[in-house]
């Protein structure tokens, strides 16, 4: 008569590879890191991530996703004497040259232009500072980052200018709702022409069509910050977020940003899928059992939806049950 007995065996998954074993956390030599789920808000490593460091342009992220919610990118701005002299790489805006918001977000974003991060912080809120003070209280707001102030919109060294990487991580997770501004960050080159620069600019975040499934978002760099990255990016529905901060050299930043997204995709693959039914001999004879969702095992593949359904096929290395189940 059909007995009942569990299957302890290696399996394939339909749709997914070998069942396997978690991967090992990253070694990370920033000062400070942390990956999340976008999608879920998962932690899924951190490293120092509650500490405050300085941001570098990183920064960047703020002022030009704050430009893009609260004004009318078609606006023209004119370039102030101040903004022509503000230290740091640069569009080389003109004085008194005019020039849309969304070019200067551009120029702001994917060039890091610290001289386009002035003029946009002059014209929509009359100072940089006044703008910085926006720039906090939008994030505190926004993404509950309540362990970050800024006093400028481009980060530009100042003792009083500070965030953290799981501050980062919540912000870039806002952020990547806003289509705009992450088509803006994810763009890899442009051509720009302004009255004192016609070029094509490249986008500063080195891993963007170098590292499958990136998207955006951006790099930064003072003496005070070390190098600092945050980086997004998304495969097969997984959607990642990566902050590395104090970096000694930018070739550690890039390396450990990748070791953080190889972990994170790999984590991705590893989810419950159900619990090897009990099954009797005629259906183990056929080497095909129906999945039942019960407790949860370890399966390496794509397969994250709650509920599913298919089937399980048993290598033919699995041994017939005994004769007194049959």
């Amino acid at each position: 008569m059909p007995g009942a007995v569990i299957a302890a065996a290696s399996l394939l998954l339909i749709g997914g590879g070998q069942v396997s074993a978690y991967g090992e956390a990253p070694r990370i030599e920033s000062e400070s890191a942390f990956l999340m789920d976008a999608g879920t808000g998962e932690v899924l490593y951190e490293k120092n991530a509650s500490e405050r460091m300085y941001p570098a342009s990183i920064t960047k992220i703020v002022s030009g996703l704050l430009a893009v919610e609260e004004a009318d990118l078609s606006e023209t701005a004119v370039v102030s004497e101040n903004a022509v002299e503000t230290d740091g790489t640069s569009v080389f805006l003109l004085e008194d040259e005019e020039m849309e918001l969304r070019q200067l977000v551009e120029g702001l974003v994917i060039n890091s232009g610290n001289d386009a991060g002035t003029v946009i912080a002059e014209h929509l809120a009359g100072s940089e500072e006044a703008f910085a003070e926006k720039m906090t209280d939008f994030v505190r707001e926004k993404a509950g980052a309540v362990n970050t102030q800024f006093q400028n919109p481009h980060g530009l060294y100042h003792p009083d200018h500070y965030t953290t990487a799981e501050d980062m991580a919540a912000i870039a997770q806002y952020a990547m709702k806003n289509d705009e501004f992450m088509e803006i960050a994810g763009t890899r080159e442009l051509d720009w022409e302004g009255e004192g620069w016609e070029t094509t600019i490249y986008n500063h975040h080195l891993l963007l069509g170098n590292y499958a499934g990136v998207t955006g978002l951006k790099n930064g760099f003072v003496s005070q910050s070390g190098f600092t990255l945050v980086t997004t990016a998304e495969r097969d529905g997984t959607s990642l977020i990566a902050v590395t901060l104090k970096a000694p050299t930018s070739d550690i930043m890039y390396q450990d940003t990748e070791a953080l997204l190889d972990y994170g995709f790999h984590q991705s693959k590893k989810r419950g899928i159900g619990l090897l039914p009990r099954a009797s001999a005629a259906e183990l004879n056929q080497q095909k059992l129906p999945l039942t969702i019960a407790v949860d095992v370890s399966g390496y593949g794509s397969v994250r939806l709650k509920k599913w359904n298919g089937d399980i096929l048993l290598e033919e290395m699995l041994q017939d049950p005994p004769e007194q189940l049959q």
